[in-house]
């Protein structure tokens, strides 16, 4: 057997470069990366030290990251995030989605609280029950 991908007798870079190039495929480094973070549901993987390969191919692309990753659970990142903003809802706003979704002032008090202000939410959320 000759060439291809045998143990000891790999494909020299110019040539899969070459291979590659002819499939449509480019590799390029991100330069200017500064922190990469991938969310889960319990925790953050913060990447500071990141280098970024972005292999674009027909169709899709792939990001590659290379770099030692500091795990971080998701109270710690919250938490430097600082307190929520506290939203201020106003007595106008109330009256709006009592109105247009028929409930009491509490329910509408309630869940403008939930939705952070956003009237249209709450009144869709409202008007789903």
């Amino acid at each position: 057997m000759r060439g291809g991908f045998r143990k000891g007798m790999g494909l020299s870079p110019k040539k899969l470069n070459l291979m590659m190039k002819q499939m449509g495929i480019s590799v390029e480094e991100l330069s200017d990366v500064e922190e990469v973070v991938i969310k889960t549901a319990d925790a953050e993987l913060v990447f500071e030290d990141a280098v970024v390969t972005v292999m674009d191919a027909p169709g899709s692309k792939m990001y590659q990251i290379t770099g030692t990753p500091v795990k971080r659970s998701k109270s710690e990142s919250e938490s430097e995030l600082g307190p929520e903003p506290v939203v201020s809802i106003s007595p106008e706003d109330v009256e709006i989605v009592m109105e247009k979704a028929g409930c009491s002032e509490a329910e509408a008090k309630a869940t403008l609280t939930e939705t952070k202000g956003d009237l249209a939410e709450a009144i869709s959320r409202l008007c789903e029950e």
